[in-house]
């Protein structure tokens, strides 16, 4: 791949995580306009990652089947169509359809990029490529609310969605005129929908599969764990205003994307298994030494730095972890890479929604509840990768190359 279809590859990855983000700031006045009262907009999120869950788990087969580009343009187009529906719409409930519809479309722009990876590269070059394509994807979730912030500080939030459109038709034409194919005829092949089913069946019966997609899934849980309680920690319980938050709040997706960037650099010097555990064994010091220094009474609005210090230690460690599980669970999964990758999506998705479940229960006026939850989402992603090395402990031989 060259440097313009890698970039342009890495900017399709980040639709989701966007499309998801960047009308966060819009909640109040969705809730106004349309009508449906207070906390109803979170309704509207959970539409979304409906659709991205199911709308993953559905079109991984066929980019299998059709190869990854001409289902990449459906999804877009779908995407952008609903976009449309979702700018003009006064109804809630037609609201939440058209989100889920949308994210139906738009959850090719998750399943298509990581199979196309997969079709060119394995081993260590395809961590490092996957790893510069979390450079571009790290500065989605980085960039999107202050996007929203700012288009609503223009007109609407209607705006918001005009803008998911526009953006949904470059990447239509940009795929369209420049993304190559990457999977060949000769390697493409029609399945019932009952071979589909079994497909997908198939790779939840297969251990070594499943327990990389946890270690992925785990990782994203403990970001997810810091990223649903960031808001209610600093701004409620460690009183920063919100320019200091946002600053801090950029400054650890700095850190997440200089990880990813450091682990391309390894994975030419370094089994890439070595390098991922490396970096789960930082993430569970630093989210120790995080909870321990708030049972100790060193984390407060008078001595915030401390733990935010462990934090962001916390989340630049974690981009040693998924680019490698992710590769390595795709690894012996060329011939299936579009349905592994959808599987794989699917269950990211669930698992690390599940964070924000878990941090409701937490006591939402400790310091702790996040290094707690954190914590919580790396011990079980500790726990996967030792199931997976006993099902594969030749694996830091194997998958060098």
């Amino acid at each position: 791949m060259n440097a313009l279809t890698r970039v342009l590859i890495g900017v399709i990855f980040i639709l989701g995580p966007v499309s998801t983000d960047m009308y966060l700031p819009a909640f109040p006045a969705l809730e106004h306009d349309l009508g449906h009262g207070a906390g109803s907009a979170q309704l509207t999120l959970t539409a979304w990652l409906a659709g991205l869950a199911i709308g993953q788990f559905t079109l991984g087969p066929l980019c299998d089947r059709y190869g990854r580009k001409l289902p990449l343009l459906c999804g877009l187009v779908v995407y952008a169509a609903a976009s449309v529906g979702l700018a003009l719409t006064n109804s809630f409930h037609m609201f939440c359809v058209l989100r889920f519809v949308a994210a139906l479309g738009g959850a090719i722009s998750s399943v298509a990029p990581r199979a196309m990876v997969r079709d060119v590269a394995t081993g260590a070059a395809g961590v490092k490529l996957m790893s510069q394509l979390m450079l571009i994807f790290g500065l989605g979730p980085l960039l999107a609310p202050s996007i929203g912030s700012f288009l609503l500080d223009l007109g609407n939030w209607r705006l918001i969605f005009w803008a998911n459109v526009a953006f949904g038709l470059v990447m239509f034409f940009g795929t369209l005129c420049l993304l190559p194919e990457t999977l060949p005829m000769e390697r493409r092949f029609a399945l019932p929908v009952s071979g589909m089913v079994a497909r997908y069946r198939d790779l939840l019966r297969e251990p070594l599969f499943c327990s990389a997609v946890m270690v992925v899934s785990f990782g994203t849980f403990t970001m997810f764990a810091y990223l649903s309680n960031a808001p209610a920690l600093f701004e409620g319980i460690l009183h920063f205003s919100p320019h200091l938050f946002a600053i801090f709040f950029g400054l650890n997706g700095v850190g997440f994307i200089l990880g990813s960037q450091i682990n391309a650099r390894l994975a030419n010097r370094f089994l890439f298994t070595r390098v991922m555990e490396f970096g789960m064994l930082a993430v569970l010091v630093f989210c120790v030494l995080a909870v321990l220094v708030c049972l100790a009474g060193f984390a407060g609005p008078k001595d915030p730095w401390i733990l935010c210090t462990l934090i962001w230690c916390t989340t630049f460690s974690l981009g040693f972890i998924g680019p490698n599980a992710g590769i390595l669970a795709l690894t012996h999964h060329g011939h299936q890479a579009g349905a592994a990758s959808a599987l794989m999506g699917t269950m990211n998705w669930t698992i690390a929604g599940l964070a924000g479940v878990m941090m409701s229960f937490l006591p939402t006026h400790w310091v702790g509840s996040t290094s707690v939850g954190m914590l919580v989402g790396i011990s079980f992603c500790w726990l996967c990768d030792l199931w997976r090395r006993r099902l594969d402990p030749d694996s830091y031989l194997s998958v060098r190359h």
